[in-house]
């Protein structure tokens, strides 16, 4: 229950903050908002602002002439006298895989193409306004990394390694292990190579993998010597995969405390770094050192994310900040159907000075939603084989 958990909160805390971001920019340039939807459909829960308080619905199934069907099965109006309501729809839906912003006179992925050109629709927006718009959901989300990366910063510290060659933590079933190391031992020499420094004993290591190398231990006061065969690992290195060698030890790590400024600092470097690595797959996706079979969907998402939450709330906030940074990234491409995609559009409109026409666009939008679909049935696809496999 752990992974359903995790899961759900993780996507409800992504794309709520997504959503929220388009929420407040289309009401701070007077865009009216017709439905905030967190889920997809069928609704759970509504409240919508209505003139003098809110209307709440609560859906389930209900005989009606003598069939199921989904629909209120309570209503209530919480009263508040004089309030001026905005008409829109809060909605908590039953699927926590997604949501939306539903605005006046947009063409979106609901295809609707009830325009009136009122002053307060979408579409009477100017082209600036638009793209605020538009870009508030991916502003959000690299917001929301940048202040989790900072949180963790502040909380934890900077995390750094004495540069000692002793053993401080043994990996299970590695080559260390199993030849004898434990923690504490103190690396004096490999193959006769002097060990002065854990730098320049991982350079020994990662330089030879599956290879027997000769180590001189100090254990206390005995030294003794061990014949490790490394292990290997793979790693990126420019737009490729290398192979280094690895015997399973770690460093001992120790955290130093910073202040809320550099925490800040930290979080804006750390969410930089993460849309770098972004690009850098792509790069590797593109040079085919990396296959389509390495990306992951819904369901890693959701391994991940419990087990992550399992190792503790640190490793589920960065995995939060991640994805966060991961939907960004993902959102600003300019493919029809997402946010980049809109504003593509939008940018050629101002180019071109003139608005395309409406059946161009809604074209547009259904190829572009034909190709998510085909990714999206890709990534799920390569989600099962590697859950069976």
């Amino acid at each position: 229950m752990t992974t359903l958990y995790a899961f759900i909160i993780l996507l409800g805390v992504l794309v709520t903050i997504h959503e929220f971001g388009h929420f407040i920019a289309a009401r701070s340039v007077g865009v009216r908002v017709e439905r905030f939807s967190i889920g997809v459909p069928p609704r759970l829960f509504t409240l919508t602002s209505i003139d003098n308080g809110f209307l709440l619905n609560i859906f389930f199934f209900k005989r009606l002439n003598g069939r199921l069907k989904w629909q209120p099965i309570i209503s209530k109006v919480f009263s508040y006298p004089n309030r001026l309501g905005s008409n829109t729809e809060y909605i908590i839906a039953l699927l926590p895989l997604g949501g939306y912003v539903k605005m006046a006179g947009m063409i979106d992925e609901s295809m609707d193409t009830n325009l009136n050109h009122d002053e307060d629709e979408f579409m009477s927006k100017n082209l600036w306004e638009k793209i605020w718009i538009l870009s508030a959901g991916v502003l959000m989300n690299t917001l929301l990394a940048i202040i989790i990366f900072s949180l963790l910063g502040y909380y934890n510290g900077i995390p750094e390694t004495k540069d000692e060659p002793t053993v401080f933590e043994i990996q299970k079933n590695m080559p260390a292990e199993k030849a004898g190391i434990r923690p504490g031992d103190r690396i004096l020499e490999i193959d006769t190579k002097p060990i002065d420094s854990w730098e320049s004993l991982t350079k020994v290591i990662h330089a030879q993998p599956n290879t027997r190398l000769n180590f001189k231990i100090q254990r206390g006061s005995e030294k003794l010597d061990l014949v490790i065969k490394t292990s290997e690992y793979a790693v990126p290195i420019k737009n490729t995969i290398d192979t280094i060698g690895i015997i399973g030890i770690a460093p001992e790590v120790y955290f130093k405390d910073i202040s809320i400024s550099d925490a800040f600092v930290l979080g804006i470097e750390r969410t930089i770094s993460s849309f770098g690595l972004i690009v850098y797959s792509l790069r590797m996706l593109g040079s085919g050192a990396a296959s389509i079979s390495d990306l992951g969907g819904p369901i890693m998402i959701a391994q991940l994310a419990g087990q992550t939450a399992e190792a503790g709330l640190t490793p589920f906030l960065t995995f939060m900040a991640l994805l966060s940074v991961n939907l960004a990234f993902l959102n600003i491409l300019p493919i029809p159907g997402l946010d980049g995609g809109h504003i593509f559009l939008h940018l050629i409109e101002g180019i071109i000075r003139k608005p395309l026409a409406l059946k161009t666009r809604i074209m547009i939008q259904q190829v572009g939603m034909a190709l998510l679909f085909m990714l999206m049935a890709t990534v799920i696809l390569q989600d099962i084989t590697r859950l069976f496999n």
